[in-house]
């Protein structure tokens, strides 16, 4: 258990006007950025049939929380990491066109997720999917979009210093971009999460980019990220220097999904060649799919960004160890 106690903390909100305020920020930003970036809302399952290959493997590491129902003895059910492949595969369903696309509250459980100031195993986001051409499959468009989320979140500052003076935290004005391999160039002797803390004080906002593939000088991915959605050469993390707790706060992982090429080249990277018999698998090999950009957008974390608050149990309901509980609560963190 890691936790981060701030010095002389002050919530500056009571619990019932957090709570105000989570509703307002929720309901406005997710109307904000589906109008600024054209999407519609839909509805989206909590949980996916194992044999699909809908589910998101994460890092590889975690294991979905998973049961079988009574109806449906011989398949098992599991319920999501992320909605990463579901919304590709729902675009097409549903006859979405070009710059056209789809967002959803997204809720998962993930039981192995290390707890921490940021970490929860109860996660709420925004998960979202945009139809883009397969020459809009550039570097371009995928910084064209990060700025476009930016543009919005900069926008809810504003919004939230009109109700909530007394409480919002300040962003940066703009947000940078930067490659893993450039960090690791820079601060070879650091590990990536350290990188990431060192670029995020520096530049405030920054979106780091490319992560998945093995880097140059340690031959090793900065982080893990699944073979099969995301282009490891076109997709990033969203991240702000977060002056409360002296550390870097991620708010988004999104990119431009692959491309059959491109995921049959990280399958094999990955030792993962076993999932192209999966039916989603077949699919975009078979060129089925549409080409897309997307991403997922922390709801509980946006919160705890434009609040300046301690914990991301401050924004929302979840299970904690007793020991963090004691701690949070002579600190005056109100956990909810």
């Amino acid at each position: 258990m890691n936790l981060i106690i701030p010095k002389d903390y002050d919530p500056k909100l009571s619990i019932r006007e957090t709570e105000a305020a989570i509703r307002y920020i929720r309901e406005t930003f997710q109307d904000e950025f589906g109008k600024q970036l054209n999407l519609q809302r839909m509805s989206a399952p909590m949980f996916v049939e194992k044999s699909t290959g809908l589910n998101d493997n994460l890092n590889g590491i975690e294991k979905p929380v998973s049961f079988e129902l009574k109806d449906m003895p011989n398949e098992t059910t599991e319920i999501v990491h992320s909605l990463a492949k579901w919304k590709r595969m729902a675009l097409k369903k549903y006859g979405f066109g070009f710059h056209e696309g789809l967002y959803t509250n997204m809720n998962a459980i993930r039981k192995d997720e290390d707890l921490d100031n940021f970490h929860s195993i109860y996660v709420d986001q925004w998960d979202w999917e945009k139809v883009i051409s397969k020459e809009e499959r550039t570097e371009e468009t995928l910084r064209d979009t990060v700025r476009q989320i930016f543009k919005v979140i900069k926008h809810m500052e504003d919004e939230v210093w009109y109700k909530y003076p007394q409480a919002v935290y300040h962003l940066p004005d703009d947000i940078h971009f930067v490659t893993t391999q450039e960090l690791e160039d820079r601060w070879p002797d650091l590990t990536p999460m350290e990188r990431e803390d060192k670029i995020a004080k520096e530049m405030g906002a920054v979106f780091v980019m490319k992560i998945g593939d093995k880097l140059k000088r340690s031959g090793k991915p900065h982080d893990g990220r699944a073979p099969d959605y995301d282009d490891w050469s076109l997709n990033g993390d969203i991240i702000f220097w977060y002056e409360p707790l002296q550390k870097k706060l991620e708010i988004s992982s999104m990119g431009i999904r692959v491309s059959p090429e491109s995921m049959k080249y990280q399958l094999e990277q990955a030792g993962a060649t076993d999932r192209e018999k999966l039916p989603f698998h077949k699919m975009l090999l078979n060129g089925e799919l549409p080409y897309t950009i997307g991403g997922g957008i922390g709801q509980s974390r946006l919160c705890m960004l434009l609040l300046g608050k301690a914990h991301v149990g401050e924004v929302q309901a979840s299970i904690w160890p007793d020991e963090m509980l004691e701690k949070c609560q002579a600190a005056h963190i109100q956990i909810l």
